[in-house]
């Protein structure tokens, strides 16, 4: 896709000459997960900037908004002046927030930091203020279609060094979510067998946990993803079940539209609450550090609108005895994951970060990801992200229809609800 060349007036004196010439997006999937980076580029040359703007699901309408909308915005700007970029982004279409736009105006934002730092010669962790710790403390996921099969995949992340492992299992009907489906059926007299019952799930998760601590006892940090699939008083059903079994935290135990009843859930659980991955602006995410009813933001950083609101989010959460845990799983790039860890090493009010393995492909695309070592993450030294993007490697994995995607035709359950992809 092509840059745009139309050039605006900078509206102050800037310190130097160096402007924005080009902003377009870079799709790839080199592990089948179509990723969605901006790459902006100056009138220096050489020096350019990477972002993440990675909605998975609908990164071609980000790719759109980005190179038929933002970009004829900041061309001709100078790149320092990164708050007033991102609000004239955020802003200057009327209507506003979603992931789509924010995503978007994350991919401007990580780039333009990316750029800031090579300027400086020093990693964005620095321009952020530097480290108040050395690394990120990480978890990842076990997930099995069986009690035993979940937690010998925790015992492998175990002796992988990791410390804080989020448990998942699968069950029946294809409602389940964070572990494979243990049968395509629930019951074969239930009017819709396809559905996914909420009281096998209520009964099976607590004994997962009983399982894991006679296995692990307290050598390991358990945490659980609810998937936002539970009403308030099942959420707190199941977070007072837990209790014996002494969680990191619980993960969004219900849905966006009922955030209002998080601080009623919140002061009825034993366990703390995580929620945000599902937040799609930064007052999104204020309100619910703000608003009494967490315990963990999770974030997924793009889709609030990059660093620049992540930070802010950080800075609240410090405030009010709130920790952070960005979400990046797979569908983050490598560069929204070093922007995360750059939060991390930076912030008082770190709390756990979601990690992800990356393939070999994905560092062939991307030379620089981050590897998680001993179940750490630490943020690169070099100028920037100290992350580039191979374009030829890119163009061998072509972004297409993703899991995700193909699930896209059929939604929808038996019993109406609908299925996770």
């Amino acid at each position: 896709m092509s840059d745009h060349t139309t050039a605006f007036a900078q509206p102050w004196d800037a310190p130097d000459d160096v402007r924005i010439t080009g902003v377009r997006t870079i799709a790839t999937a080199p592990e089948g997960i179509p990723l969605l980076v901006v790459k902006v580029t100056t009138s220096d040359d050489g020096l350019y900037g990477l972002g993440c703007a990675t909605y998975t699901q609908r990164w071609r309408a980000v790719a759109s908004y980005v190179e038929d909308h933002l970009a004829r915005l900041v061309i001709g700007r100078y790149p320092g002046d990164i708050e007033d970029l991102v609000r004239l982004a955020r802003f200057s279409g009327y209507w506003r927030e979603g992931p789509v736009g924010n995503n978007a105006i994350s991919g401007l934002d990580q780039a333009l930091w990316d750029i800031a730092g090579k300027r400086a010669g020093l990693p964005v962790h620095e321009l952020l203020g530097g480290k108040v710790r050395a690394a990120a403390d990480t978890y990842l996921h076990a997930g099995g279609s069986s009690i035993e099969e979940t937690l010998d995949q925790a015992e492998r992340l175990r002796e992988a060094g990791l410390r804080h492992i989020r448990l998942q299992l699968g069950q029946s009907g294809r409602g389940t979510y964070g572990a494979p489906p243990t049968a395509d059926i629930t019951e074969a007299s239930a009017p819709y067998p396809g559905g996914w019952r909420v009281s096998e799930y209520l009964q099976r998760t607590p004994e997962l946990f009983a399982a894991a601590r006679e296995r692990f006892g307290e050598e390991i940090e358990l945490l659980h993803d609810v998937h936002s699939r539970l009403t308030p008083k099942q959420a707190i059903v199941l977070a007072r079940a837990l209790e014996p079994y002494r969680l990191f935290f619980l993960e969004d135990v219900i849905a966006p539209e009922h955030w209002d009843r998080l601080p009623e859930v919140r002061a009825a659980s034993p366990v703390p609450i995580a929620v945000g991955e599902l937040t799609t602006s930064v007052t999104d995410a204020a309100r619910l550090v703000l608003g009494g009813g967490v315990d963990f933001i999770r974030s997924h950083v793009s889709d609030i609108g990059g660093l620049t609101a992540a930070r802010k989010i950080a800075a609240a959460a410090e405030l009010v005895g709130v920790r952070t845990a960005w979400h990046a799983p797979g569908d983050t790039s490598p560069i929204g994951a070093a922007a995360n860890v750059a939060l991390d090493v930076t912030s008082p009010a770190f709390g756990i970060q979601e990690g992800h393995v990356y393939g070999e492909p994905v560092h062939e695309v991307f030379p620089g990801t981050l590897r998680i070592e001993n179940g750490w993450l630490r943020p690169n030294e070099g100028p920037g992200w100290g992350i580039d993007l191979d374009e030829s490697a890119a163009a061998r994995h072509p972004a297409g229809l993703s899991g995700h995607d193909a699930w896209a035709a059929r939604v929808r359950g038996l019993d109406g609800g609908l299925i996770a992809p």
